[in-house]
């Protein structure tokens, strides 16, 4: 059966988060139901990585099969004219080979953007984390260095994670500012749960002066995620995008041209 990829955005704020859950608005369900109406038979989508509630995509990854024929334009046109204004299909193609959304993507990308001024906004509160103090993202991006690399994240796990290891490598880590907004972009081949907003609400703890340049560096020392301080809000936070092996044509964002040559494969 004929496999074919989009590239998805959405505003998560008002989103249960991605995944189907009974009674509650979620992505995948209004993704589900638009393709559905387009193909004229039940379509299931399968996500390159799932969005917990109030977290947004700029390009999230999905494939679903379908039998049925459609020009590419057609899945995008067709799906964003049943989509709610809060989701968009940004491209669809035919998938290549033995394609999969999750299993054969090498690295997925993050973003964390704090809105940082003494008056919260009115126009994007929904979007980014307000914090009023003054970030130091100088002293931020220092201390996140000590994160790269493969390391045991029990410290920067939610006591609820339920992967089978704590271990991730993550391949890099940048904080800087634009004007009003501090943004970090964060890549590793894979997070355990709420692994970027712990990481974040560290560095914000570090930017704003409370705790020293080298907490992370005690964080992954002492494994402890109740000594990891406070999870950042999912507002912040987006899904920036997702990288794959050449062979699979799929564009990769601009910040992937920081990963290493030898990415290694998601598993």
């Amino acid at each position: 059966m004929p496999r074919i990829v989009l590239g998805v955005e959405y505003d998560g704020s008002r989103f249960h988060g991605w995944q189907h859950q009974q009674g509650k608005r979620t992505v995948q369900a209004e993704l589900e139901k638009a393709l559905t109406k387009i193909a004229s038979r039940p379509i299931t989508v399968v996500c390159a990585g799932r969005t917990d509630a109030g977290v947004h995509a700029l390009e999230q990854v999905v494939h679903f099969d379908c039998e049925v024929e459609r020009d590419p334009r057609a899945w995008v046109m067709g799906s964003n004219t049943q989509l709610p204004d809060d989701v968009r299909v940004l491209w669809a193609r035919p998938a290549v080979d033995d394609f999969h959304a999750r299993y054969n993507a090498i690295a997925r990308f993050y973003r964390y953007i704090f809105f940082n001024r003494p008056v919260n906004s009115a126009l994007v509160h929904r979007q980014m984390t307000w914090c009023f103090e003054p970030l130091d993202e100088r002293k931020m991006h220092r201390a996140a260095q000590a994160l790269i690399g493969e390391h045991d994240f029990s410290s920067f796990r939610a006591t609820s994670c339920q992967s089978v290891s704590p271990c991730r490598l993550m391949y890099f880590i940048d904080v800087h500012r634009e004007q009003d907004r501090v943004i970090m972009d964060i890549s590793a081949n894979a997070f355990v749960h709420h692994m970027v907003r712990n990481i974040a609400g560290v560095l914000m703890d570090i930017g704003r002066g409370r705790k020293p340049e080298d907490w992370t560096e005690y964080l992954l020392q002492v494994k402890d995620r109740k000594q990891g301080g406070l999870t950042a809000p999912p507002q912040g936070l987006y899904l920036g995008g997702v990288f794959y092996p050449e062979k699979y044509g799929i564009s990769a964002h601009p910040v992937f041209a920081k990963l290493p040559k030898n990415a290694e494969r998601f598993d």
